[in-house]
């Protein structure tokens, strides 16, 4: 039988409301030049023409995070995977407000994207906010679950850093206890203020400001490759 925790797959909607006309070009006309090749190994130069480092975010959202990082590493790769479609409009609206070159895209499952890189080629890998699945007998449907993070952490370089951030108490203690059994992560906070607050470089999105709102409390989570 088959270990739970290595099951991948996505659940939920690929589409919510019906996109408006601007938003319906963006799809057709922006991202077929910011899609990854439907097959075959990717690696930055299959991407971006040249051997620029590379950053990965698992689940983007609306795009804000992603977008912020982008433009303060115009010189990074950036590779942004979500499955739902009004996310990806979100995304591309900021690549073509905020004229990103250093973005890719692709709309599916992110470890499919994850999968096609060299291994010890990325420098970071993004999950910020993930569907926490909070029934138990939905547990293995986490992406902190130990067959993808095998999966992150033989793409990551030794050194780099796997960021992790949630406002879900089961998908926190969660996180931990799975990130506590690997040997090929380190945590880096030394104190709470370390995953309590925000980083300088841990853009906020609009997803972390309403949860806040809410009175949830925000966890950040950094992970040096080992």
């Amino acid at each position: 039988m088959n270990d739970p925790t290595t099951i991948r797959r996505l659940y939920g909607r690929r589409q919510g409301h019906a996109l408006r006309a601007g938003q319906a070009a963006l799809v057709e006309e922006l991202l077929p030049r910011l899609a990854l090749p439907e097959s075959g190994a990717l690696d930055s130069r299959v991407l971006f023409g040249d051997d620029r480092p590379l950053q990965l975010e698992i689940g983007f959202g609306a795009g804000e995070h992603l977008a912020a990082q982008a433009e303060a590493a115009s010189g990074t790769g950036f590779i942004g995977c979500e499955p739902f479609l009004n996310g990806v409009v979100g995304a591309l609206g900021h690549v073509r407000d905020r004229a990103l070159g250093n973005v890719r895209i692709h709309m599916g499952d992110a470890l499919e994207a994850v999968e096609r890189l060299p291994d010890e080629s990325l420098e970071r890998v993004y999950l910020l906010h993930p569907d926490p699945w909070p029934k138990a007998r939905h547990a293995k449907r986490r992406m902190m679950n130990h067959g993808p993070l095998d999966l992150i952490a033989r793409k990551l370089k030794p050194g780099a850093e796997f960021r992790l951030g949630t406002d879900d108490p089961t998908y926190c203690r969660w996180a931990m206890m799975i990130m506590d059994q690997r040997r090929d992560f380190s945590w880096t906070a030394t104190s709470s203020a370390d995953f309590l607050e925000r980083p300088a470089d841990w853009p906020e999105t609009r997803y972390e400001r309403k949860a806040r709102r809410q009175g949830h409390e925000v966890w950040y989570f950094r992970y040096i490759r080992v």
